[in-house]
């Protein structure tokens, strides 16, 4: 089928609520793609964060293979091996306290946002209930989870929304403290915003915004959906911040590509949610566990997460040196950066850079947002970067 033929069909059977570039990925190795015409790209989206091993990585497709011919899917009435190791490890990892599986990151918030309020319901009774989230922030596409992003573009059409939000200014705790009241039950927030401009939280605010948490006995929530699984260069972002989160978030590459995400509670917290007060269908079946073992089995290692760092930094400087006018700067932690352009350009240059055979995402704040697979080699970096010199200094 070419591509004029796919696409007609596309638009035939398909809601359109993607504005898709024009391109039909077929296979793909490594951190390179190939569309359906043979057309060769580099890719540094990996699926929006998903993909951190890139593809057919050996040992994710052994442990989702043996997983899905032994068991691939049962109720959560009955346990099963991988779930139970998943979890382990993430606790282990962690010291936090216990995990409940989703399937993406905005079931991963709402469970988030579930606990939180059960937590404070239990403790404190009816009426304090307002979660304060961060202006420019990003939390998923329910109607709660939108009504939780703090950007008004999204707090349309689909009324009425969840109540219960209300949103303080990144880095301003006046602002933040302001918008604390006796109804407030938790503060959330990611620690780079990655829809919203790949914008680093500053560590220092960050800090008293714990220290706020503990004096209010308000539950802090971070976001890691996109930041978690050595994204940034440990296993989680909130680790380089010398902070202990109440509820952590995550998805996206916790499974290596197949749909899983995860609430993971402190000790504090973790037994809130008790039989029949929140629970999912697909939630940690074995198949999705088993690659989410596999996944953690690498990233989950000294070595490499230093060298998730090594290649960020990397990254980062080989961009800076192109001297380009049309780079105004370079920010983000690992491999979760964000070239930021001048205003209005992100995605006409994202377009151009794309049809150059690589792939890149963009973001608020005009950033073209890079998030490659965490295994990509040095050799795939450079070839990326090659390509991307002409188009930022022609």
């Amino acid at each position: 089928m070419t591509y004029e033929e796919l696409k007609a069909q596309e638009e035939l059977y398909v809601m359109q609520t993607y504005g898709r570039f024009p391109i039909a990925l077929d296979h793909g190795k490594g951190s390179v793609l190939w569309d359906i015409t043979g057309k060769r790209y580099v890719d540094l989206t990996s699926g929006i964060g998903v993909s951190c091993l890139g593809y057919d990585h050996p040992v994710l497709t052994q442990a989702i293979t043996e997983q899905v011919q032994q068991l691939m899917h049962v109720s959560n009435l009955f346990m099963t091996a991988p779930m139970v190791q998943t979890a382990k490890t993430l606790v282990t990892a962690t010291q936090m306290g216990k995990v409940f599986f989703a399937n993406s990151g905005a079931e991963s918030n709402e469970g988030a946002i579930k606990l939180a309020r059960k937590y404070s319901f239990d403790k404190y009774g009816a009426g304090r209930h307002k979660i304060i989230t961060l202006c420019n922030s990003f939390h998923g596409r329910t109607i709660t989870t939108l009504k939780a992003t703090g950007q008004t573009r999204f707090h349309n059409h689909f009324f009425p929304f969840t109540e219960g939000f209300d949103y303080a200014i990144a880095g301003d705790l006046d602002d933040l403290k302001s918008k604390v009241d006796d109804r407030t039950c938790a503060i959330m927030m990611e620690l780079i915003q990655g829809e919203g401009g790949v914008l680093p939280q500053n560590p220092a605010f960050v800090k008293v915004v714990e220290s706020l948490c503990r004096e209010k006995d308000l539950l802090l929530i971070i976001d890691e959906v996109q930041t978690g699984i050595g994204r940034t260069g440990s296993l989680f972002c909130f680790q380089q911040y010398d902070i202990q989160p109440d509820i952590v978030t995550m998805a996206k590459g916790l499974g290596g590509g197949v749909p899983i995400g995860a609430v993971m509670a402190s000790k504090s917290c973790c037994d809130v949610l008790t039989a029949g007060t929140h629970a999912t269908t697909f939630g940690g079946s074995p198949m999705v566990c088993a690659a989410a073992n596999a996944v953690l089995s690498i990233i989950n290692n000294t070595a490499f997460l230093s060298e998730v760092r090594e290649k960020g930094a990397y990254l980062k400087e080989k961009i800076l040196a192109f001297d380009s006018p049309l780079i105004e700067g370079v920010r983000g932690a690992g491999l979760m950066l964000g070239i930021i352009v001048p205003a209005g350009q992100h995605s006409a240059l994202a377009s151009k850079l794309i049809e150059q055979g690589v792939l890149v995402l963009t973001a608020g704040q005009n950033a073209i947002r890079l998030l490659p697979p965490l295994t990509i080699t040095y050799e795939e970096l450079d070839e990326a970067l090659a390509i991307m010199k002409p188009v930022f200094c022609s």
